[in-house]
């Protein structure tokens, strides 16, 4: 966990002193980008698209026109099992219950909408995992731009098929995201088509700041806002509209342990590429800041924080068990965050559910993960007298327990095992930790020997 600074004073409806952070532009941004900045500015300094410019939260707002129609208010739901842990009330921002199942659409669409005739004609292109594809060929589409996604070798069938469902021309490319951007890059210094970046741009930072506006609407009294961090467009978007009008509102970011590019490059004092990182969260798997983001985070987000893929997959389990909403990974991160440390969060808590998109295959190994991760399965081996119906005995003491049997394996030969033992590997499915405590209690009670 690695804090920023704490909670800014000020009073509670944005008559509070405007925070100044750098922010550069490319000289395609639309001319809500460079408005006077009457309302808090994100200002100054230099990074890969330009510099001078300032992100402002009338930026943010010309996105939410720019949006209107475009993309969906989503709901704000409250969790009492969280409030519970909480001591306070604690709201899920549903975005993935978004058009295309994140917020890309958001800052894809401003972006683009942005851009001059010639540069739409020459159309544009984008690299992404997932989310990010979807977003820009949907984006693209309503505004009649032809567009070209590269997505890696490897990226989930489904996702593929919604971004090319979305209007856009596929190609796969690469086995990890940062081949593909490079191939991207590419083909736009090639073709001229304009490249979308997932999030180091400030009009797909303005276009993702239009949550923060609505969770400000949805939840006036809110005192904390938990949001997943990959580059940082989300995050900074929301802390740039929060913290201009709400300045005592709390945001904290959250990243994934084996993908936490943020942590040391806070500490740097400029973006720091990790190496490799590894996380079942692919919507924040991101090896390095954008720069454009960076510089925002580092002003306005008041901690990152970080969590483990034990973490992930809890979250993921209780949105779906108890929330009923489907959740990627990197969209649960907010809520694995709650889940490790919730005395530490004051409430009103929104958290932002980034996203919905997680392939089914990946669902279903993130839930088993979950489900061991909170004590839910039980594995163990036990020996048994190697007479007929010793194995239908032992599964009746089992059935009466409670405990469902997923998986057998009966060993009769085996240099350990005397003559007449047998050994028994389960696997069974449990209703939790006491559980799995009482099963094992009840086996030894009944005369069976637990190996583990």
């Amino acid at each position: 966990m690695v804090a920023r600074h704490g909670d800014e004073d000020g009073p509670g409806s944005g008559s509070g002193p405007a925070s100044h952070l750098t922010s550069p532009t490319s000289a395609s941004a639309p001319a809500s980008a460079s408005a006077p900045a009457s309302e808090g500015s994100v200002s100054g300094g230099s990074a890969s698209e330009g510099s001078g410019t300032t992100i402002t939260l009338d930026d943010v707002r010309s996105a939410q026109k720019t949006l209107s129609g475009v993309s969906r208010l989503t709901a704000l739901e409250g969790s009492r099992y969280l409030s519970g842990l909480v001591g306070a009330p604690v709201h899920f921002k549903c975005e993935n219950l978004q058009r295309t199942g994140s917020f890309k659409l958001r800052g894809g669409y401003v972006r683009i909408a942005g851009l001059s005739p010639e540069e739409r004609a020459a159309g544009v292109v984008a690299a992404s995992a997932g989310n990010h594809a979807q977003g820009v060929a949907l984006a693209a589409s309503l505004l009649g731009v032809r567009s070209t996604v590269f997505m890696p070798e490897g990226a989930p069938l489904p996702k593929i098929a919604a971004t090319r469902d979305y209007g856009a021309e596929v190609r796969l490319c690469g086995q990890i995201v940062d081949e593909t951007m490079r191939a991207a890059k590419e083909y736009a210094e090639r073709t001229g088509a304009v490249f979308i970046h997932p999030f180091d741009h400030p009009d797909i930072i303005a276009g993702q700041g239009t949550v923060g506006l609505e969770i400000l609407e949805q939840c006036p009294e809110v005192r904390t806002v938990v949001v997943g961090i990959g580059g940082g467009g989300l995050a900074a978007g929301i802390a740039v509209a929060v913290k201009t009008l709400r300045p005592d509102v709390r945001v904290v970011g959250v990243q994934a342990e084996g993908a936490a590019a943020y942590p040391p490059s806070l500490a740097a004092g400029r973006p720091v590429t990790i190496d490799a990182p590894v996380t079942m969260a692919d919507g924040i798997k991101v090896g390095r800041p954008g720069d454009v983001p960076f510089q925002i985070i580092g002003n306005l987000v008041d901690e990152v924080r970080t969590v483990t893929e034990d973490e992930l997959s809890s979250a993921l389990l209780l949105c779906l068990e108890r929330a009923k909403l489907v959740v990627e990974p990197a969209g649960a991160s907010p809520v694995a965050a709650l889940l490790s440390a919730p005395e530490s969060f004051e409430g009103p808590v929104v958290a932002v559910l980034s996203g919905g998109n997680v392939d089914p295959l990946l669902m279903q190994r993130i839930l088993r993960h979950g489900m061991a991760a909170a004590g839910r399965y039980l594995s163990l081996r036990l020996r048994l007298t190697d007479r007929p119906g010793a194995l239908a005995t032992l599964l009746g003491v089992l059935s009466t327990l409670d405990a469902n049997v997923l998986d057998v394996s009966h060993v009769r030969t085996n240099p350990r095992l005397g003559l007449s033992e047998a050994e028994v590997e389960l696997h069974l499915e449990t209703k939790g930790p006491d559980h799995c405590e009482d099963v094992r209690e009840a086996l030894r009670g009944a005369g069976y020997t637990v190996m583990a």
